[in-house]
């Protein structure tokens, strides 16, 4: 089984989000909406949701008109699949290669593809550009949808955390520290707040309290948010009395989900 995490360019039009959950029908494991960052989450098993959520978004979101916090390259801006218990990045490549194609000839998106070539930093900074053209479909920007990013890759972690004080420069400063091999960070602006939003690529080593724990060293921390699900894994390798401080919770992980779509088969 393969799961794939669209993010989309579009966190505060309901009317909108309920469309794109209904485009993912009984695929849908989790969604998670932002109005600062302007931006949705969307949980999904399978190849033909996340089709079905990118069609709707492209026909219904203009990002010549998107304001948010969080970088993005489009409107259906990260189509990542993933493989779980039964699959492999080789089953992972080729959906991904397979929505690239499709999303060239059916919407005229320009796609991105990184995983082994390139990762997902280096398309921000380098989409467009003469030595970074798109893999598939135009070359140049879907004129209100952007571009889209498609990758391969492993469980992941979504994970912000809000500083006590608003202070975007001291957000950058603490998501430099951070940043690593295993944790991607951005200090960001967030409505009056300030966050140090976090990609966390290796979560059973570095997880939640892990970072938590290094940020809090360098500023105080207000607050945590995990975005979309967690690995099981995870949340076993966290003390069970840090769960509540670090917004966890086993009905939020992958296989709770997982155990609730079928349980509704």
């Amino acid at each position: 089984m393969l799961e794939c995490v669209v993010n989309i360019s579009e966190g505060r039009d309901h009317a909108i989000l309920d469309v794109l959950a209904t485009a993912a029908g009984r695929d849908l494991l989790d969604l998670h909406a932002d109005p600062d960052h302007n931006r949705a989450v969307l949980t999904m098993v399978g190849e033909a949701a996340p089709r079905h959520v990118a069609a709707e978004a492209v026909a219904r979101v203009d990002l010549r008109v998107h304001q948010g916090a969080h970088p993005r390259i489009g409107v259906v801006d990260v189509v990542p699949f993933v493989p779980l218990a039964g699959s492999t990045m080789v089953d992972a490549l080729g959906a991904r290669d397979a929505f690239c194609e499709w999303a060239a000839a059916e919407l005229a998106l320009p796609c991105f593809r990184y995983g082994p070539e390139r990762t997902l930093p280096d398309i921000r900074r380098r989409a467009f550009h003469a030595d970074l053209l798109p893999d598939t479909g135009p070359p140049i920007p879907h004129p209100t949808a952007g571009a889209c990013a498609v990758g391969a890759r492993p469980v992941l972690v979504a994970y912000n955390l809000w500083l006590a004080e608003p202070d975007d420069a001291r957000a950058r400063q603490v998501a430099a520290a951070v940043r690593g091999p295993h944790v991607r960070a951005l200090g960001l602006a967030v409505g009056n707040r300030v966050q140090v939003s976090m990609n966390l690529l290796d979560p059973v080593s570095v997880g939640p309290a892990e970072v938590w724990d290094r940020v809090g060293a360098l500023a105080p921390v207000a607050g945590a948010e995990l975005v979309g699900l967690i690995p099981v894994a995870v949340l076993e390798a966290t003390p069970a009395a840090r769960w509540a401080q670090l917004d966890l919770d086993p009905a939020r992980t992958i296989e709770a989900r997982l155990a609730r779509r079928a349980e509704g088969s």
